[in-house]
């Protein structure tokens, strides 16, 4: 039953679910409960470090469990995006109805489709990595595939990734500037690995072309079938997963750099690269994202079994309320700085 844990995401559609059918401000409940109650809650709980010991990790990163809890992620991520796009369809555009549901369906664009996309891409099977690519297309954010696993990971906690926010660099320019920064950069990415390999990155071989091509035919399909108002409120919601993203992205590495080796090259990223929570109730519902030190250690190690050290610098709260935190800048700039100014000291 323990295994079965990480279900508590799936709470998720279930109150986007009622925000497609009821009226008024309760529209936006998956907002209120998820950037309202869940940091509230994460007060009352203390953070849990515990970790698999070495035998059981080694069981447990092979469980399909884990695995199939994820997978459930793409039919019910395709099915609330359908609802979404009938639901909205007899929404009046404009009123209180219509940006709550857009909003309900944002949050499932950033959690199940942008998150559980980042997750799967990291796998070696093929299968996986198109099952992932596919959430992500539900985000309007293929993108972040190439420049992910390519850039941000090499990159990370230096001034040449996009995705690393600076010392007080302020969020919403950070929106900008790390969205196409990644965009621009996975394009770069990708026709540079096609060069290396002799073909044209004018290919269905460039990973940036077929997912334009994607990208075009879902919105000119759901404005063929459905009509303006709807496919402005998709696009609406895919750019409010989006800047989930970006916030969780401002939040996982604010003002963390590596130095620079005498060689002129940077140091290899270590746990302290990265902040962490061990907050539970933010690890749930985000497939252990929240443990991203030991992520950005090993890329390739499934999020049931990442691990927290010690060496890694720990968030206040819980991932839901540090993005909620982000957006009050004066706060966030006072309290993290203080933060840095500590590790700094170390």
């Amino acid at each position: 039953m323990k295994r079965l844990k990480y279900l508590l995401v799936y709470t998720l559609p279930i109150t986007v679910y009622f925000s497609f059918n009821t009226t008024g401000a309760m529209t936006f409940a998956p907002f209120i409960i998820f950037f309202g109650f869940v940091p509230l809650l994460e007060l009352f709980f203390k953070p849990d470090a515990s970790n698999f010991d070495k035998e059981t990790a080694t069981a447990e990163k092979n469980n399909p469990i884990y695995d199939w809890v994820m997978y459930l992620s793409l039919p019910v991520q395709l099915g609330m995006l359908a609802y979404f796009l009938f639901v909205i369809q007899d929404t009046p555009f404009g009123t209180v109805e219509f940006f709550g549901r857009v909003s309900a369906m944002g949050l499932m664009c950033g959690v199940l489709g942008i998150n559980v996309g980042h997750e799967l891409g990291h796998r070696h099977s093929r299968a996986e990595q198109f099952i992932g690519e596919i959430l992500l297309l539900t985000s309007l954010d293929t993108h972040f595939l190439p420049y992910h696993n390519g850039g941000h990971h090499r990159d990370v906690a230096t001034p040449n990734d996009a995705a690393t926010a600076k010392k007080n660099q302020i969020l919403f320019i950070f929106w900008v500037t790390s969205h196409f920064g990644s965009y621009f950069k996975a394009w770069k990415l990708e026709n540079e690995r096609l060069r290396q390999q002799d073909k044209s990155p004018f290919s269905m071989q460039n990973r940036m072309v077929v997912y334009s091509f994607a990208n075009i035919a879902l919105l000119s399909l759901i404005f063929y079938f459905f009509g303006t108002q709807v496919l402005l409120a998709f696009i609406g919601a895919a750019i409010l997963g989006i800047l989930l993203l970006e916030t969780v992205n401002y939040i996982e590495h604010y003002g963390l750099m590596r130095n620079k080796t005498e060689a002129g090259t940077y140091e290899r990223v270590k746990h302290h690269h990265s902040w962490n929570s061990d907050h539970p109730i933010g690890r749930l519902l985000l497939f252990n994202l929240s443990r991203h030190s030991d992520h950005h250690y090993n890329g390739s190690k499934k999020y049931a079994v990442l691990k927290s050290v010690p060496q890694s610098p720990q968030m206040p709260t819980g991932y839901p309320g540090m993005m909620v935190l982000a957006l009050f800048q004066p706060l966030w700039f006072i309290l993290m700085n203080r933060k840095l100014k500590r590790l700094e000291s170390m």
